[in-house]
């Protein structure tokens, strides 16, 4: 089902906390949006906010709002025009975030580089041209880092079958390394080694992850795609 996507303004000195919503509202907007979305979708949650009468429906990663009555369905993002905050933009980066801690970073490969007090997550496809791009015009000029990649192999079998070739090399990191940045291909997997790939590509759903590169830092926030050096930086300045 197509919805025209709208932009929702809001003036407003002080934005409240979204409430979770009654449960007759609840029932009521279930029962009338829900069946209209798709037969295969459904409404994870549903949140009254402080604005105009929106309720507040979260369908996986996504944000969507409508009335009490389960009537009308907006699409779009709402802006504080006070404050020039995107509070739609700010709910679905806390709907996305994770607890970096409960990372399976043994599926992962370990690089550090100086004293790696900057840690990130980035799942990456091996064919992927935007993660070879991220990974030499941005990855290589950043100091101080840990990095945790998890090969994510989304593109293609081709992908899975360069993912455990890197794996299963005798030095995985550099192996991963020289595909990225050089193009030179790992050995043939030795008979009998297995590689994650399949863990990971569960991880990678649950998480929500469609595409590559998909970064993850300390504070569980995400960037999905490849951003600048000036952007990574900008980022580890703004977590606490």
């Amino acid at each position: 089902m197509k919805f025209i996507k709208t932009s929702l303004v809001l003036v407003s000195a002080l934005l409240m906390s979204c409430a979770g919503a009654d449960d007759g509202v609840e029932a009521t907007i279930r029962k009338n949006v829900e069946p209209k979305l798709g037969p295969d979708v459904k409404i994870d949650a549903i949140r009254a906010t402080p604005y105009s009468g929106l309720y507040e429906i979260r369908i996986g990663n996504e944000i969507r709002y409508t009335d009490k009555t389960g009537t009308y369905l907006f699409a779009g993002h709402i802006f504080n025009l006070k404050t020039r905050e995107d509070v739609t933009q700010a709910r679905i980066d806390e709907v996305n975030r994770i607890k970096f801690s409960e990372l399976p970073l043994e599926l992962a490969l370990k690089t550090v580089k100086g004293n790696g007090k900057r840690v990130v997550a980035i799942f990456e496809d091996p064919n992927c041209g935007y993660c070879k791009k991220f990974r030499r015009e941005t990855l290589a000029k950043v100091d101080n880092i840990t990095v945790y990649t998890f090969m994510y192999n989304i593109l293609s079998p081709d992908s899975t079958v360069k993912s455990r070739n890197i794996w299963c090399a005798a030095d995985r990191n550099r192996a991963w390394d020289e595909w990225m940045l050089n193009n030179k291909q790992a050995p043939a997997a030795p008979a009998g080694c297995t590689a994650p790939n399949d863990k990971v590509l569960a991880l990678g759903n649950k998480l929500g992850l469609e595409g590559t590169p998909a970064i993850f830092f300390a504070d569980g926030s995400r960037i999905p795609g490849a951003i600048d050096v000036a952007a990574m930086e900008a980022k580890f300045a703004s977590i606490k």
